[in-house]
């Protein structure tokens, strides 16, 4: 249950317009019990699956990483868990994708030199990029799109690009926490068929940039939400850091925050100075000890210096737009 624009709307509502049915003018009017007064747009319950599956592996297992669309009580019709360019977007070479069968134990073992480059300054400098991300990327450099991942979801994989472009330049990440409950942010995982799963992306790249708390992290997707009133908004973060992540036997009646992603956000004149700062987390943290995609590279990444970043809660938050400028 939410207020937005200064209109209640209640559960019922949110019900209502979430499954495509039109909720009469006194339920819109009648007073609701948890009151949320954020900037977020609120819906609940799962989303109608538009798109069943991107990603088929053909070597081992994969989550099913599917596309779905929900409506809020304003009418809006939200993409989860995020719109993308998956399917048409050129993909980042691979460094480790088990479903291709790319397993090398070392970048020892990687031809660096197969790595295509893209070209957004014909006199640039050639910067090659080792990218892990849990669970998809879209890479922007000054707005052009320079790569997507291979995999949306898992088995986990990692990556390499290469790109030419003059200093200073704008390196800005669209990163997606997969979800399988489509709509409420959750996976069947740990015994619980609601788990609400996590991010986390790291990124050197061969010009000493790293990911680190200078880059900038802002949430556009936040899921599951039990109680409304756990939402927080200070100094432009987004928080939820006080919201379960417990899950519940009712999952599927779980609340989503979404915010309008800017079209521009990738573009190196986008203003992001409202933008708050990178949050960092540990490999212990994100769960990296067992992942070979990022242990059999690990000289690129915590060993380059660089540290795994997302939103102020890498839990729940499953859309973040990440943004750093290369001085």
């Amino acid at each position: 249950m939410g207020i937005k624009n200064n209109r209640v709307i209640t559960l019922s509502s949110v019900l209502l317009l979430a499954t495509g049915c039109s909720p009469s003018p006194d339920v819109i009017a009648s007073s609701n019990v948890n009151e949320y007064k954020g900037s977020a747009s609120i819906t609940q319950g799962l989303a109608k699956t538009i798109e069943a599956n991107l990603f088929d592996c053909d070597n081992g297992r994969s989550r099913v990483a599917g596309v779905g669309e929900i409506t809020d009580a304003d009418g809006k019709v939200w993409t989860v868990p995020a719109k993308n360019h998956f399917a048409s977007a050129t993909k980042a070479v691979d460094l480790y994708e088990q479903c291709a069968n790319i397993t090398p134990r070392s970048i020892a073992n990687v031809d660096e030199n197969a790595v295509p480059v893209v070209v957004v300054d014909p006199d640039g400098e050639e910067i090659t990029g080792y990218i892990f991300a849990d669970n998809y990327f879209e890479l922007y450099i000054n707005g052009q799109l320079i790569a997507v991942d291979s995999v949306p979801f898992t088995p986990f994989n990692s990556s390499i690009v290469k790109f030419k472009v003059n200093k200073p330049y704008t390196i800005a990440v669209k990163m997606i926490d997969w979800e399988e409950n489509l709509g409420v942010g959750t996976e069947n995982n740990q015994g619980s068929s609601h788990h609400p799963g996590d991010g986390g992306f790291i990124a050197s790249f061969s010009d000493g940039t790293v990911t680190n708390s200078n880059w900038q992290a802002q949430t556009f997707y936040t899921a599951p939400i039990y109680d409304l009133t756990c939402l927080n908004e200070v100094d432009g973060k987004r928080l939820s850091n006080t919201c379960t992540t417990k899950g519940s036997n009712n999952g599927e009646n779980a609340y989503a925050a979404h915010w309008e992603t800017p079209s521009n956000w990738m573009n190196k004149e986008f203003d992001s100075a409202a933008w708050p700062k990178a949050t960092l987390y540990t490999e212990d943290e994100i769960g990296v000890n067992n992942k070979k995609s990022y242990m059999n590279f690990i000289e690129k990444f915590s060993g380059a210096g660089a540290h795994f970043i997302w939103s102020t809660n890498v839990v729940l938050d499953n859309e973040v737009l990440l943004r750093y400028e290369v001085k």
